[in-house]
């Protein structure tokens, strides 16, 4: 019987195509290119399994040279895209080429990817200033360098982009040159590691920078001393790549319900017979979401529908707290109040946002109110809440939910039950305190 033979891999002897590269005599870009070929030829990785994504820049013109799957998109944005493309696919070798000016204009994106560890490769073909618009300073441009922007010498420092990226969890963080002889044997190492990798590669704008500052290769391995900025691998830490681990997680958990829907089943009946517009209007801080959030769910336990819309301001806890109920027997397919059916008061904060919703109710409507708010101006019928003698003490916390209770008591909308119920089942850690407020509310009607 024969035996079939083995099938032999080619070894891949250029990741680049037969396009002539366009950059400047010098460029430093030319050479980081052909070291990452050299880099991508030692590691022999799959073709189909690489992605060398880049953004706006001389550097953004890279992608188009190599035959591997590549990714071009905005300025400052590639490593966003290179994040994407690793969480969807944790298998493919992810390769960034940005310059200085993407790390300026993407900073937050290439911090967060670093402090995941999201296992990517970020080489930064670093030559101090924006090539490709014409030489503007960057955010790694040495103080008292001449740029297009800085005729008179930088005043700014310049971004450490080695220890911004390491003091945030950088895996591996290398700093080096396009003069450095071991660059390939370098770059196959960082797109080795099983993490966030960065490099950042200094090399020289011939262009614009080299004229403007008489900057060369001596020049710029004196600066990085004079800095005090080491060179080499910074930064190694053991491997804990965040896509593979979310994609463990996610494994672990299908098919379950990690977030369960808590259904509600209709245990009462509710009167209603047309959809009922209700705002509460009260004080930041003070309660009056969960009094309304409380009342959609014993809508739903009635039989009804619910929607609930809330405003209040960015500071929480001061200002007014403004919510919007609509109740119907049928779907609500529209959750805007134009003029509400009942309007229940509870603070001067409220009132200075409803002012003008009551002026916009008829003697049909219903606004409940306490007596500090009696003389309000509106045409709707006003019900006045007296508090009774009860046990229960109103409080600036639970005003809401005892005058929310009476006035449930009078609309009659469904069961004081229902609520009840609505209290136990989504306020548990409160729900002895909470009814007896409930409780209490109906010594408000008492004359």
């Amino acid at each position: 019987m024969a035996t079939s033979s083995p099938v032999q891999i080619q070894p891949v002897e250029t990741y680049r195509n037969e396009r002539p590269i366009p950059f400047c005599p010098g460029c430093g870009h030319s050479i980081l290119l052909d070291r990452l070929d050299a880099a991508l030829r030692q590691l022999q990785l799959d073709p189909t399994q690489v992605v060398i994504v880049s953004d706006i820049g001389c550097v953004g013109l890279s992608d188009q040279y190599f035959s591997t799957n590549t990714f071009h998109g905005l300025h400052g944005r590639s490593v966003a895209y290179a994040t994407g493309i690793k969480l969807a696919n944790p298998d493919l070798h992810v390769i960034v080429l940005m310059g200085d000016g993407g790390v300026g204009i993407g900073g937050t994106h290439v911090l967060n990817a670093a402090r995941r560890n999201i296992g990517i490769t970020v080489l930064v073909f670093n030559n101090f200033n924006f090539g490709m618009t014409g030489g503007e300073h960057s955010v790694t441009t040495f103080s008292d360098a001449i740029t297009a922007s800085t005729r008179s010498g930088n005043l700014e420092h310049p971004l450490d982009v080695c220890a911004s990226v390491a003091v945030n969890g950088a895996g591996y963080v290398y700093r080096g040159s396009s003069f450095d002889k071991d660059l390939p044997q370098q770059m196959a190492a960082a797109i080795a590691y099983d993490g966030f990798a960065l490099m950042d590669i200094w090399e020289l704008c011939t262009a614009y920078f080299v004229p403007n500052n008489h900057f060369g290769r001596k020049e710029m391995l004196e600066r990085i001393e004079s800095l005090g900025m080491e060179t080499g691998v910074l930064q190694h830490l053991p491997a804990n790549e965040y896509s593979r681990r979310l994609h463990a997680l996610t494994e672990r958990f299908a098919g379950q319900d990690t977030m369960p829907v808590k259904a509600l089943t209709p245990a009462f009946n509710s009167p209603l017979d047309h959809k009922f517009h209700l705002i509460i209007a009260g004080s930041a801080g003070a309660k009056v979401r969960s009094a309304a959030k409380a009342i959609g769910y014993a809508g739903v336990l009635s039989g009804l529908w619910a929607t609930q819309r809330d405003d209040y301001p960015t500071t929480v806890k001061t200002g007014h707290s403004i919510s919007e109920i609509i109740l119907s027997p049928e779907e609500i397919r529209y959750t805007g109040i134009a003029k509400p059916d009942a309007l229940v008061l509870l603070s001067e904060d409220g009132l200075k946002k409803v002012r003008h919703r009551l002026t916009t109710m008829t003697p049909d409507d219903i606004f409940i109110t306490t007596p500090e708010f009696a003389d309000v101006e509106t045409a709707a019928r006003k019900m006045i809440l007296r508090p009774g003698a009860g046990d229960v003490r109103i409080t600036r916390t639970n005003r809401s939910l005892i005058v929310t209770a009476a006035a449930l008591r009078l609309l009659k909308l469904f069961p004081i039950a229902a609520y009840e119920q609505a209290i136990r089942r989504f306020q548990a850690r409160f729900a002895d305190e909470n009814l007896k407020v409930v409780a209490a509310s109906a010594g408000l009607l008492e004359e």
